[in-house]
């Protein structure tokens, strides 16, 4: 496609759907990370200008793997070794190129007939090959995945207690739904979950083997705590996907806000 073709495709008329969550003190993360910070050290009316103008400032902290983010292949290991051996370095956030891509939705409990999985839930093979049926879509090489459990309506609502799942556990794939996943191929994979997999009632985040298949063996990069409703309300499964993570030298993740677009 020529860049004329995509200029005249935005200017027929494009949508954009926010798939990031907002930033803000206090939201729901995972209990492993630092918590996200957010501070004004000028206010205006601090330093007043002599021509009666201010400006205010801000400072944030946080840790890379809080609200809507992605796990860059240096995030986990396995026995010692991240993937293909190679370092910090070579596999940090600073390395992951941005992401223009085909991304797919899967929206699991639409298939299974409920508004969202429950706690605990593990998003199985048979599923994931049943929604693809449903939706009649497929999933090529390359593409970005997104599974929806409709987990994230506890974000939506306030319930940070019940979106971390500490106790009473979490929906998602677990080593085979992972398995499945890097035998397609794909790029990247997202959910609207904290840790993107399943986590057992009561195991809180201690065990993640869907971590390891797909960073550790297979080079997938994972996208989580994404806001993935309104594409299920408005049964929108194919779009282009645009994600570009904050190059932070050696990091191990970045905060992302993740775009799915679509015709007008």
């Amino acid at each position: 496609m020529t860049t004329q073709a995509l200029l005249d495709a935005v200017a027929g008329g494009v949508r954009v759907v926010d798939l990031g969550r907002r930033l803000t003190v206090g939201m729901p993360q995972s209990p492993n990370h630092p918590a996200y910070w957010h501070a004004h050290p000028r206010r205006h009316g601090d330093m007043v200008r002599a021509d009666g103008g201010s400006a205010a400032n801000d400072m944030i902290s946080m840790g890379t793997h809080v609200g809507t983010h992605i796990d860059a292949l240096s995030h986990v290991s396995q026995d010692g070794r991240m993937h293909d051996g190679l370092g910090m370095i070579e596999l940090g956030v600073h390395t992951i190129e941005p992401i223009v891509r085909r991304g797919v939705l899967l929206d699991v409990p639409a298939t299974l007939g409920v508004d969202r999985l429950e706690a605990g839930q593990e998003i199985t093979v048979a599923d994931l090959e049943a929604t693809l049926g449903k939706q009649g879509v497929a999933i090529n090489a390359g593409d970005v995945v997104l599974i929806r459990s409709g987990w994230g309506q506890h974000f939506d609502n306030g319930d940070g207690d019940t979106f971390r799942g500490l106790q009473t556990g979490v929906p998602g794939v677990s080593t085979a739904g992972a398995t499945w996943l890097a035998d397609h191929g794909v790029h990247a994979v997202g959910a609207d979950t904290i840790a993107f997999e399943m986590l057992s009632p009561g195991a809180g985040h201690g065990l993640l083997p869907a971590h390891r298949v797909l960073l550790v063996e297979n080079g997938i990069y994972i996208v989580e705590t994404m806001a993935l409703e309104e594409l299920a309300k408005d049964a929108i499964h194919e779009f282009v996907f645009v994600l570009s993570p904050l190059p932070l030298f050696g990091a191990t993740g970045s905060p992302v806000r993740p775009l799915a677009v679509v015709g007008a």
